[in-house]
């Protein structure tokens, strides 16, 4: 896909990798580039720095998501690439609180099909559309230290998978971008970025970089971290030995939960 002349909507886009996305779409030089986030005030900032157009929006009410798109498409044009790029990192075992489950899913998995639900049929009727969701090296892979997170992620990349294999002779794209540990406020708290810093931490940017390259080639898959590929291949190869080895990761990385 070539960003250039492009309706595009990134959402969670007040900070961290969506606005590294936006700022890489407006320098793509995408027609329209609308960001959208709860957090309004802060939205506002990033619009304005990157000449941007500001939607607030919460991507797990569905009618919220629904008004989103229709306003989108209804003040300029039709979107061509929606980025449902919200996320939320809650730590936790099996024995997580339920508002922890809640949560995770409404905004790791459920954000994504809302999205889906408002634009699948406007882009199949129009024979062309993209989706790029945002899900997590964890969703090919687990997160240590948190089944909320990793299931979530796991589910948003089975979600990308189905939407790409029912739609996607009928003009539908579909990208999942998966990162490691990105410098954000999600991973601010963690020493190293933690498990997830193992391969070492990067920068929004650079999943922007990567993000706009995948979507070029129309990967399904997109991995800034290029050492992911390998892991999901070895997980696939010898699920048992994949398995004894996160427990040994594990044991270096995280306390016992």
């Amino acid at each position: 896909m070539k960003l250039d002349g492009t309706c595009v909507v990134v959402t969670g886009a007040a900070g961290g990798i969506g606005e590294a996305l936006a700022r890489r779409f407006v320098s793509e030089g995408a027609r329209t580039v609308v960001v959208s986030d709860v957090q309004a005030a802060a939205l506002e900032n990033t619009a304005a720095r990157l000449g941007a157009v500001a939607m607030p929006c919460d991507v797990t009410d569905a009618p919220a998501v629904d008004a989103l798109v229709a306003d989108v498409e209804q003040a300029h044009g039709p979107i061509d690439l929606f980025c449902s790029n919200a996320g939320v990192a809650i730590p936790g075992a099996a024995g997580a609180p339920a508002e922890a489950w809640k949560v995770s899913l409404d905004v790791n998995l459920m954000a994504h099909v809302h999205a889906a639900n408002a634009l699948v049929p406007r882009m199949v009727d129009r024979g062309s559309g993209y989706l790029l969701q945002t899900a997590s090296a964890a969703g090919l892979l687990t997160q240590l230290g948190s089944a909320p997170y990793a299931v979530s992620k796991h589910a948003a990349v089975a979600f990308a998978e189905f939407l790409s294999i029912t739609y996607g002779d009928r003009g539908l794209k579909v990208s999942v971008l998966a990162p490691q540990g990105v410098r954000t406020a999600m991973t601010a708290g963690s020493r190293n970025g933690g498990v997830a810093g193992v391969d070492g931490m990067i920068e929004p940017d650079d999943v922007a970089d990567a993000a706009v390259r995948g979507l070029d080639e129309e990967h399904f898959l997109i991995l800034p971290h290029p050492q992911v590929l390998e892991y999901f291949r070895r997980k696939a190869d010898d699920y048992d030995r994949w398995l004894q080895g996160m427990r040994r990761l594990q044991q270096r990385y995280t306390d016992p939960i």
